[in-house]
């Protein structure tokens, strides 16, 4: 259950590392390129996970699916190649739309493990992973989305962000 935890951490470290420098330089931050820096390297621990636990994640499949083993080589590439991208500026807005497109379209995987408790990154646990597993894929999609999409508005601080989000952010509160 330590995956989860990896994840985020691999995922707000190189922005939490760059605002401690910019308080250190009082320097602003840009919050775009560091935010997918994070998401590019959580897309590499992706990848290793691909190569490293092959069956495992073939376990996550359904029986009725071809090619298990091939196909877990191929997602692991192209989140591999999601990852490189958005180390790179100009192809960062791009890569940050296919990783939230591979979030949504690879999350039935965790469903299906997790329903029939395949032992591999928590899904051992049953629904109850869904629970953790859920707002994980919910908080990887929103900060694709938030810092590395919509980021190329410029974003300097928190507070530009909060600012720019709090009608959003209000309206979600009264729902």
């Amino acid at each position: 259950m330590l995956t989860p935890i990896i994840i985020l951490l691999i995922l707000s470290s190189p922005l939490g590392i760059a605002f401690a420098f910019s308080k250190f330089r009082r320097v602003p931050v840009n919050i775009n390129k560091y935010a997918c820096w994070g998401l590019g390297l959580a897309f590499i621990f992706f990848f290793i996970g691909h190569i490293l636990k092959v069956v495992g994640m073939a376990e996550m499949l359904p029986h009725w699916v071809p090619f298990k083993i091939p196909l877990i080589y191929l997602t692991g590439a192209i989140e591999l190649l999601v990852g490189i991208a958005l180390f790179i500026p100009r192809f960062q807005l791009v890569a940050a739309k296919f990783g939230i497109v591979i979030f949504i379209v690879f999350f039935p995987a965790n469903i299906y493990a997790a329903i029939n408790s395949v032992g591999l990154g928590g899904h051992q646990w049953g629904p109850v992973y869904l629970l953790i597993r859920t707002p994980l894929q919910i908080i990887l999609i929103a900060w694709a989305y938030f810092l590395c999409v919509k980021g190329h508005k410029g974003f300097t601080s928190l507070h530009s962000i909060a600012n720019y989000y709090l009608p959003l952010i209000t309206a979600l509160h009264f729902l």
